[in-house]
Parts: structure tokens; C-alpha cells; sequence
């Protein structure tokens, strides 16, 4: 039994590095770039890893798969570039790759870091995500965005954690507020769903109470606050990027 770590990348220099430091234990690692422009393709190779490279970007989840199709061993460990395996998860999937796993697909619980802070609370933790596999025996929903891992079985559970670097500072967050509320807006339209102005503002104050009171956000401190209100401006302009687009058509 062998593991292959698959990563989707593009322009991830500031975080393929470490990503890639903690999986120095796989058989074989894969990076799949979508056209970078900085090191990140470079760096990856300098770490070992096959870099094949495909820019016909169809959406998160198409080129997922296009990833793990690359994968050559018996288990493959999907990873996005701004996520760490912590060492006692890293000893996790080694015993299942050795043979001690009773399943053919596990999940494992998800950190996430916003700009300066492992959030504890809202909505965020735990946060379960299925990223070891069997080859052949999970797939990728094709989404454009909020892509998620379609295991054919029953799916078991590692300790340890995943650390996810998605939010470094508060211009990655804008940036990705403006993508992947884009992204989010452009399936959505594509799937005859539509909006309004007034439907932007009550989902964005939901996404806001939610994240902020019933997901215990407060507990979080001023970087729960923070997530809370970017957490709203994201659905506010998804939604609002929707009427927009409808209204246009």
C-alpha cells in the first residue's frame, strides 16, 4: 500500500511550502497548477512533487478530479494548498495506509486560521472534512465552487487535525469575498436560480446572527466578530451578484 497527496494550486507560493513540509511522509505527491505566475509550480518541484499543469479551469471540484486521475497509488490524500497536517494526523493516515484502517474513505477535523487566530467557535469547529481515500472509491461533485468529496461507502474518522490557512490577513479575506462570492453567483445563475436586493440584506443579517450568536462566534473574540461581519458581506454580495446578473439577462 502506497499514498498519493493530491493538491490543486495556483499562485499559492506563500503557502504551498508548508503544505507541502508536512506530507514529506507520502509515496508520491502530485500538484496539479492551473497556470501560476509566481514560484509555486518551482517550489512544489523542489519538494519532490509531480507538477503537471492544466489552465482550462472548469471550477474547484472539475479540476479536483482531474487531480486525483493523476494519482498512482492505493490511497490518495487530497489537500488544498493552504492546508497543514498537524504530526498526529500525519500518524493517522499512515497507520490506515499500513493496513490498520477499517474503512475505505476517512474524515478528519479542520482548523481554521483567520488572519492571526485558530478559530474555536463559530461555525468553523468542528469542521469535518473527507480528504483519504481509496483510489476509486470517493469523487468530486463537479461544483464551480464549494466542491465536496462523494465517498462510495461508509466513511471512518483520524485523529488529529487539519490546519487551514485560508485567511492570513484581511486583504486575502476581501479578495476572497470578491471571488468566491463571483464563483458562488455564476453557478447559481447557471442552475436558473435568482435574487433580490431585499433577499442580499436579510440572507447577509442571517448569515451574520448565525455565525456570530447561534454558532457562538462571540466566544471567539474580535476575530469572531470579524469572521461574523466578513462572513456576511460574503453572502451579501453572492446574493447581490446574483440579482444583478439576473437582472442584466
Amino acid at each position: 500500500m502506497g499514498l498519493s497527496v493530491v493538491i490543486i494550486t495556483k499562485n499559492e507560493a506563500a503557502n504551498i511550502s508548508a503544505c507541502l513540509d508536512a506530507v514529506r511522509f507520502a509515496d508520491e505527491i502530485v500538484v496539479l497548477d492551473s497556470g501560476s505566475t509566481d514560484r509555486t509550480r518551482e517550489i512544489a518541484a523542489e519538494y519532490g512533487a509531480r507538477v503537471e499543469v492544466n489552465a482550462d479551469w472548469q471550477g474547484f471540484g472539475v479540476q479536483k478530479n482531474r487531480a486525483l486521475d493523476l494519482a498512482g497509488q492505493d490511497w490518495i490524500l487530497s489537500l488544498d494548498a493552504d492546508e497543514v497536517v498537524t504530526p498526529p494526523l500525519a500518524a493517522a493516515i499512515r497507520a490506515v495506509v499500513a493496513g490498520d484502517g477499517k474503512h475505505d474513505a476517512y474524515e478528519m477535523s479542520r482548523l481554521t486560521w483567520y488572519c492571526g487566530k485558530f478559530l474555536r467557535h463559530s461555525g468553523t469547529n468542528p469542521d469535518y472534512v473527507t480528504r483519504l481515500f481509496r483510489r476509486g472509491m470517493a469523487r468530486f461533485s463537479d461544483h464551480l465552487v464549494h466542491e465536496s468529496l462523494r465517498p462510495n461507502g461508509p466513511v471512518g474518522r483520524l485523529d488529529g487535525s487539519l490546519e487551514h490557512y485560508s485567511f492570513r490577513d484581511f486583504s486575502q479575506v476581501l479578495k476572497k469575498i470578491d471571488d468566491y462570492s463571483s464563483a458562488s453567483a455564476r453557478q447559481a445563475l447557471e442552475a436558473g436560480r435568482s435574487a433580490s436586493l431585499s433577499k442580499a440584506v436579510l440572507r447577509s443579517l442571517w448569515m451574520f446572527f448565525r455565525t456570530y450568536i447561534l454558532k457562538r462566534g462571540f466566544l471567539d473574540g474580535g476575530h469572531g466578530l470579524a469572521n461574523a461581519i466578513s462572513a456576511a458581506h460574503g453572502t451579501y454580495y453572492r446574493y447581490l451578484k446574483i440579482w444583478n446578473g439576473r437582472a442584466g439577462s
